[in-house]
This record gives structure tokens, sequence and C-alpha cells, in this order.
């Protein structure tokens, strides 16, 4: 009798093991080389052109130490690379089931369609990926925070890790939150995943919409000077207001200058 109990453990004993190796198989899964080639590539006459970020999800799904691959469809999905580059009935079609069981990811984010604040990007362009018809390149690593959820990351600070300069020409709007520190963040792109109707010429009213946390306030200016927006040492600190528009860090070693 003794003999069978000790037979039976050993074989729960075993399968816990298979089941535990399992899951965390599944649970973990590494990021592909695809900056390994990247490129500097310019991209010009963006301001209010539609597009998309993809983000598969990579890392250790227990511990929720993550990254994610950003993939941006800017220059690609048109004849000559401009105007909307994230096609809505491009967008409709995408499997993100699909996508995560193709790209061995933890969880693939749909970041689109949205909309540029910037006239131009410079960015360190890595592979071209297909997700699901729309293609996309990788532009960037994003540090996945804790307790990170989509949609409820209204007013925190978040890192970038990137080669990345962008530029708001003289003449053309911003639209910038100051935070309670002092710290003047600037739109770099607009919102039409919750918000479809928003438009590039409705966003200097866009003070009115939001809800700001005490502290917080919203400008728009039309800027004199050429704002260049530039990572210090590969990092971009970036946040978002509560209605999914997405801003960058301004001052000091993030800009030529604060607006």
């Amino acid at each position: 009798m003794k003999k069978k109990i000790w037979i039976a453990v050993g074989v729960i004993a075993v399968i816990l093991i298979i089941v535990g190796v399992i899951i965390c198989t599944s649970a973990v899964k590494e990021k592909p080389n695809d900056d390994a080639e990247a490129k500097i590539m310019r991209f010009e006459n963006l301001m209010g052109q539609q597009y998309a970020e993809i983000l598969p999800v990579y890392g250790n799904g227990i511990t929720k130490e993550l990254v994610a691959g950003v993939y941006n469809s800017v220059g690609l999905n048109t004849p000559d690379g401009q105007g909307n580059t994230a096609p809505d009935e491009m967008l409709a079609k995408m499997d993100l089931d699909k996508l995560k069981k193709e790209f061995d990811a933890l969880k693939v984010i749909k970041n689109a369609p949205r909309f540029w604040t910037v006239d131009w990007v410079e960015v360190d362009a890595g592979k071209i990926r297909d997700f699901g018809g729309l293609q996309a390149r990788w532009v960037m690593w994003f540090d996945v925070p804790k307790g990170f959820k989509e949609g409820e990351n209204a007013y925190k600070r978040m890192e970038g890790k990137r080669n990345t300069h962008m530029g708001i020409k003289a003449g053309s709007p911003a639209f910038i939150l100051d935070d309670p520190e002092g710290t003047s963040w600037v739109m770099k792109s607009g919102d039409r995943i919750f918000h479809p109707d928003q438009k590039l010429e409705d966003l200097q009213y866009l003070g009115s919409r939001l809800k700001l946390p005490s502290g917080w306030k919203f400008r728009y200016a039309i800027l004199e000077k050429e704002l260049i927006f530039s990572p210090d040492n590969g990092h971009a600190w970036i946040t978002q207001d509560d209605i999914g528009n997405t801003y960058d860090r301004t001052g000091g070693a993030f800009s030529n200058y604060k607006p």
C-alpha cells in the first residue's frame, strides 16, 4: 500500500514538474533582434497624418519584467509612403490573437489609429514586419511599467529606449502639458482609438476636455522657433493625457529649448 502511495506521489510530482515547465515556457518570451540592423531614416510632412503602432510584448509574464517592441507604419502602406499609412480597413482586419502566436509574444497591442502632431521624425528604423497586411518598422523598445494597463496611463511618466529625433517647425502648432514640477510635455501624436473623430484642428481647444490632475496645465502655441525633441543617451520620457494623446518630455537634454 505504501509503495503504491509513493508511486502515486512520484507520478504527481513528475506531472507538476512538466506543468511547471510548460507554464514557464509559455510565460517567458524572448524579444527578436529586429533592431540589429537599424539605420537612421527621416520622414517629413507628417503633421495630421494617420499612422499605427503595433507592440508585441516579450519578457517574463510571471515576474512582469516586460518589454514591448514598437513597430510604426510611418513611410509604409501607401505608394509613396505619404499620407495615411494605417488605413482603417487594414486595422480592422488585424487579428491580435493570431499575431501573438505568429510573433511568439506574450501579447500584441494595437496602438492605432493615431495621428502625428509633429512635422518630421528622424528614427533608428529596424526590421519591417507584416502585421496581418499592415507593414510596420521596429523603431524602439519600451520597458512596460509594472501595473501598466492599456488606456489607464494618464499623466504617468513612462520611459522608452530609442534614438529618435522629432521636430515641430516654426509656424506649426504645439499642444503642451505643464506638470507640477515645471516640466513641459509636448504632444507628438493624437488618439483616434477611443476618440475616432478627433482632428488636428480641434486640439487647440483640448484644455476644456481634459480632466487635469491638480497642478497640471494645458496650453496651445504657434511656435516661433522650430522645436526639436531629442533622447537623452537613448532614453526618452513619455506621458499621456486622459483621452489617450501622447506627449514627450521637453527641456534640458530632451529638446533644443523648452516651449
